[in-house]
């Protein structure tokens, strides 16, 4: 479904069954995917339905690991130079490829 969402198309035109029109199972595929994905944390990228044992769930099935991200320390950095206050509303910091 990831794939369909990507290209904009009918799950069932990927299976090279449709003709491009939308069915009436192409949209209960394409909502269920979006209601999945959306149910994922954006911290930790697990799922309520994961944890909860009254639904299959297991509470003890991560483990937790910690990684230093170089690209993240240095966005960290970045920050900390912003000025507080209202000038720095709106104010983010990415990475981009340094130019050569």
């Amino acid at each position: 479904m990831e794939l369909c969402a990507a290209y904009r198309i009918p799950h069932s035109q990927l299976m090279g069954a449709g003709a491009g029109r939308w069915t009436a199972l192409d949209r209960a595929k394409a909502l269920a995917h979006l209601a999945f994905t959306r149910a994922v944390c954006e911290g930790c990228g697990t799922r309520p339905a994961e944890w909860d044992e009254q639904q299959g769930g297991d509470r003890f099935a991560y483990v937790a690991q910690s990684h230093r991200c170089l690209g993240c320390e240095l966005v960290e950095m970045e920050q900390e130079q912003v000025p507080q206050g209202p000038e720095a509303r709106g104010v983010k910091i990415g990475l981009r490829p340094r130019q050569e």
